[in-house]
């Protein structure tokens, strides 16, 4: 074809060292076999950063990439993946956001914007359609997200420009230091902004005068319409207009797997007190939404009275509300905001921070950990003094802050004992879902790419419990029944390629993907009204394991095999003792077994066998099958 619709067509390198860079061309190859994002991201990243590359030096790449949909009206396409080598995990690091910066990217003429090296001065990265400049960042180096925002709009003198920027906590190093757009749109997992912060980069400040063309402007206009409509009239649209993502902490509390007092019970007993209903019915003053969302999800709040008056922020999210919540033990609605606001404001990903100070808590209250080791801090279940305390020692790595800021499991290590109580898989910290009460969602954290994370898969059908649901669709009713082990490893074979497929077309995840919205059918019709690509829905799917593999090899050259695909012990052996998902336990071989069956991987190491690479053309990368 002529022409590559739907995107930008260019790649942007820029030499941090040389202080220079360069434009490629996007081949439509790329386009066919990688769609976009999260897959131009993998293909690049594999080919060009080596096994055992220093996440922190100069030698790994970080790599910014946006899909064909964004910059377009299509709902809710608005997002972009970030990856390199994680400082935080030594395997992949990637991370998504939406917001407004992914479609100025476009507009300002890039798919991906790849920074290699390292600056030997502080510097921020503008981007201003062909108009690529370092600026001087000295004076902002330490400043906060929101920070440095305001600063860089006031030095640039346009107060639209897009901004995605690294806070204080990746600059003093954090392995979890993430990357902030829009001030509050956290691209925050495994450490992405500390990766930046290492090449001496503070932020990418981009803007664009340029348009996304589609390939059937009537027939793109039909499909957006008529999804515009779907969403409209979906069940979940009231609830998740008012709430968002916060509606999910009641329920998971009556289901009985809401993470509390880090992992050890499923039901938080002040749940209603920290409810996503609450924090709409007292705190929340209006609705925000990301480009071209049909649904604005997002809530701006205010705190009206009380310790914390005046403060007012954007969110939080369903994980951030119940980290600072029913994880640590904290019944206060209040500081929970505070927290959340505070680290985005420092940069810090706050999963894994609350993920730490749950652990110390649980650590503290076991008499595994001292007064006197701690720095003085009483980590007693849900002391908010400490929590706030914490939160600052860490993102400047102080006390006991530095030795929390590396993650639970390398904390664990540090001290020499404790690592059985850290939620981590392969160093990364556990979402808000007790994998007791969510089998698929264990299966999920064990095999995600990036370590113990939900969104490689998100397998939310589950949530059904209707096993004539996983008969219709994966020939075994318990895979959608999910307190069952059986049929996980179907169950989440499909939703990994369909997630990393949407991951690479960037729409939101939680619109497109739980809703049923965009399944691998529409995917394909999606592609050919924007892009003029003609895909099968088989091909769009392959397209997705072709990106499962390669980010499944990348973790294979660094060590990845069986023996990491597990879950720390207490999900094995300790059933939840209270609440709807009481009595259970994760079968992890079971499960694996069934994974690496329907993947087509070698089962004793877990990794993919040269023919299963060869059959999704990643030939190339068999070589690196260790012997």
């Amino acid at each position: 074809m002529s022409k590559l619709y739907g995107y930008a067509g260019k790649i942007l390198r820029i030499s941090l060292t040389d202080e220079d860079y360069r434009v490629d061309p996007l081949s439509v190859r790329e386009a066919r076999g990688y769609l976009g994002g999260r897959g131009l991201n993998i293909r690049r990243l594999y080919k060009e950063v080596r096994a055992g590359a220093d996440p922190l030096g100069p030698s790994n790449r970080l790599m910014f990439a946006t899909g064909p949909l964004v910059g377009t009206m299509f709902p809710t396409a608005s997002r972009f993946n970030v990856s390199a080598r994680s400082p935080q995990t030594g395997i992949l690091g990637d991370t998504n956001a939406g917001g407004h910066f992914a479609p100025e990217m476009k507009f300002a003429g890039f798919d991906q914007i790849i920074l290699e090296g390292a600056c030997s001065r502080p510097v921020y990265v503008s981007v201003r359609d062909d108009e690529v400049e370092l600026k001087d960042a000295e004076e902002i180096k330490w400043a906060t997200v929101f920070e440095a925002d305001i600063h860089i709009k006031r030095a640039l003198r346009d107060p639209w420009v897009q901004t995605v920027i690294c806070g204080p906590a990746a600059m003093k190093g954090v392995k979890y230091g993430g990357l902030f757009a829009n001030q509050v749109r956290a691209a925050s997992r495994t450490g992405m902004g500390t990766v930046m912060a290492s090449k001496n980069v503070k932020a990418i400040a981009v803007r664009g005068t340029g348009a996304v063309e589609v390939a059937e402007p009537e027939a793109f206009r039909d499909l957006v319409l008529q999804l515009e409509k779907e969403i409209r009239d979906h069940e979940q649209y009231p609830g998740r207009r008012l709430m968002g993502t916060t509606r999910i902490l009641t329920m998971a509390n009556r289901a009985g797997f809401l993470p509390t007092r880090n992992y050890t019970s499923g039901v938080y007993e002040h749940a209603e007190e920290v409810s996503g209903e609450r924090l709409a019915r007292e705190y929340n003053v209006k609705t925000r939404g990301c480009f071209a969302c049909t649904i604005p999800c997002s809530r701006v709040y205010t705190v009206r009275a009380g310790p914390h008056k005046g403060l007012h922020g954007e969110g939080p999210e369903y994980e951030a509300l119940g980290s600072f919540t029913s994880r640590i033990g904290n019944r206060d609605l209040e500081l929970a905001l505070k927290a959340n606001d505070m680290c985005n404001r420092l940069g810090l990903d706050i999963l894994t921070t609350a993920g730490c100070i749950g652990w110390a808590m649980e650590m503290y209250e076991a008499g595994e950990l001292t007064q006197e080791e701690t720095g003085g801090l009483e980590l007693t279940w849900g002391n908010g003094e400490a929590t706030l305390k914490l939160i600052q020692l860490i993102a400047r790595r102080e006390g006991f802050g530095d030795v929390l800021a590396d993650g639970s499991a390398e904390a664990a290590r540090k001290l020499g004992r404790g690592l059985d109580r850290a939620a981590q898989v392969k160093g990364l910290d556990l979402i808000m879902a007790d994998p007791r009460g969510l089998k698929g969602f264990g299966l999920g954290y064990m095999v995600a790419t990036r370590g113990g994370d939900h969104l490689r898969s998100e397998p939310f059908i589950e949530l059904s419990d209707d096993p004539r649901l996983g008969q219709r669709m994966f020939g075994v009713p318990e895979a959608t029944v999910r307190k069952a082990d059986k049929g996980k490893g179907k169950l989440i074979t499909y939703f990994e390629d369909w997630c990393a497929v949407i991951d690479a077309l960037e729409p939101c995840k939680n619109i497109m993907q739980n809703m049923m919205l965009l399944p691998f059918d529409r995917a394909a019709e999606a592609m050919e009204v924007t892009t003029g690509l003609k895909l099968s829905p088989q091909e769009v799917r392959e397209a997705g394991a072709r990106i499962i593999n390669l980010e499944r090899m990348f973790g294979v050259r660094e060590g990845v095999t069986r023996r990491d695909d597990d879950l720390p012990r207490r999900f094995k052996e300790t059933p939840l003792a209270e609440g709807a998902s009481s009595g259970t336990v994760v079968d992890v071989d079971l499960m694996l077994d069934e994974y690496y069956a329907e993947r087509g991987w070698n089962q004793a190491t877990g990794w993919p066998t040269p023919e299963t690479l060869t059959k999704l053309g990643l030939g190339f990368a068999a070589a690196d099958l260790p012997a």
